[in-house]
């Protein structure tokens, strides 16, 4: 059996200058969110702003796991409700067309115990949020800032010049694939989002141990997805009409799994652009996400996800807080956009108490 890290505080290391660039990369996305507004007339996320389905499913833990993953909201068999919402990463609503990391934030609900955040200490839930992609680009604090001040300018770009990026893009990768040449260009063909496998990127705490989480498909219904393209050249919105004619007829399941953290070095927690060796340690299963037949994108559920509801990786119980300086930074950051998005909004900010608070 492997020798697994065991968590402890010293696991993580604050950076240089730390503060200073956190406080840099906040201030960068609260301009973005104020432009966001006066473009919209309305507050969305600075991230992962689009959502393309907003589902009501349940979460099955496996019985029997071995202590290393018996931690936190897997220590026992059980099953919990779970509100999943599909998107994609940009801050703005860009065209389908227009290539972008896609995102699964799972919303667990009757988690009981004391929560991390201490003004959500009494909160049921537990969020994971999760990507299809195995690691952050930009892994520390210092490749984040000059990330996020592309971002900014690129926020001030008009949506044409976006597309006719994310076509140059297309263009370029093909010429590269011909070449023999691996390199991701913004603006890739863009792939059903049922049929991704999801990930945490960072790490984070796993009760006593340090791991990373994913989704993979599970059912052969979402199988048969992954890698499928889906034609966005006439709709901007094709991934959500592709998600709701899904879920009208089928049901979907994925399975959870977690990679635990052998070596420090190796499976580094304050570089997210490091993939951790999975022949050092694989991929475990630890529980079944079941998304059962039903209306994906009613707009009750488009208004109570978009406006009400909020993801936060820091909704968890202190065994499953994140961890290392991009996770540090984004405490502050999604408390500060959530603040402003429901203040302009004039929504409430509720944790659910009961799945049944998601809208049919």
């Amino acid at each position: 059996m492997p020798t697994y890290v065991p968590y402890s505080d010293e696991i993580e290391v604050l950076q240089p200058r730390e503060e200073e660039i956190s406080n840099e990369i906040v201030e960068s996305m609260a301009r973005i969110n104020r432009l966001m507004f006066d473009k919209y007339r309305h507050a969305i996320r600075d991230a992962h702003a689009k959502s393309h389905g907003i589902l009501k499913a349940e979460l099955h833990v496996y019985p029997n796991l071995p202590e290393p993953l018996a931690q936190g909201v897997f220590r026992e068999s059980r099953t919990y409700p779970v509100i999943v919402r599909f998107s994609t990463a940009p801050g703005s609503i860009q065209p389908d067309g227009v290539g972008a990391p896609q995102g699964m934030a799972l919303k667990l609900v009757g988690v009981e115990g004391l929560k991390f955040l201490p003004e959500e200490a009494d909160a049921v839930t537990q969020d994971f949020l999760l990507v299809n992609n195995p690691v952050i680009p930009f892994g520390t604090i210092y490749q984040y800032l000059d990330n996020q001040k592309t971002l900014e300018r690129e926020a001030k770009s008009p949506e044409e010049m976006q597309k006719l990026i994310a076509q140059a893009g297309r263009t370029a990768n093909k010429v590269l694939d011909a070449l023999g040449i691996q390199k991701e260009i913004a603006g890739v063909q863009v792939k059903h989002i049922l049929g991704e496998t999801f990930f945490s990127m960072a790490a984070l705490r796993y009760g006593d141990y340090v791991a990373k989480v994913r989704a993979t498909p599970l059912s052969t219904s979402v199988k048969l997805l992954t890698g499928e393209e889906i034609d966005t050249s006439n709709h901007d919105s094709a991934i959500r009409d592709a998600v709701v004619k899904f879920f009208k007829k089928q049901s979907a399941e994925y399975e959870i799994q977690v990679q635990l953290c052998t070596n420090l070095q190796t499976m580094p927690i304050e570089d997210g652009s490091v993939e951790w060796p999975q022949q050092q340690s694989p991929y475990q299963p630890v529980a079944r996400l079941v998304i059962p037949t039903q209306e994906a994108y009613s707009p009750a559920r488009r208004v109570y996800a978009d406006d009400v509801l909020s993801f936060n990786p820091f909704h968890c119980l202190p065994e499953h807080r994140p961890l290392g300086n991009i996770m540090r930074i984004r405490r502050k950051a999604y408390e500060v956009s959530s603040q402003y998005r429901h203040h302009m909004n004039a929504q409430p900010r509720l944790e659910p108490r009961s799945i049944e608070d998601l809208p049919d």
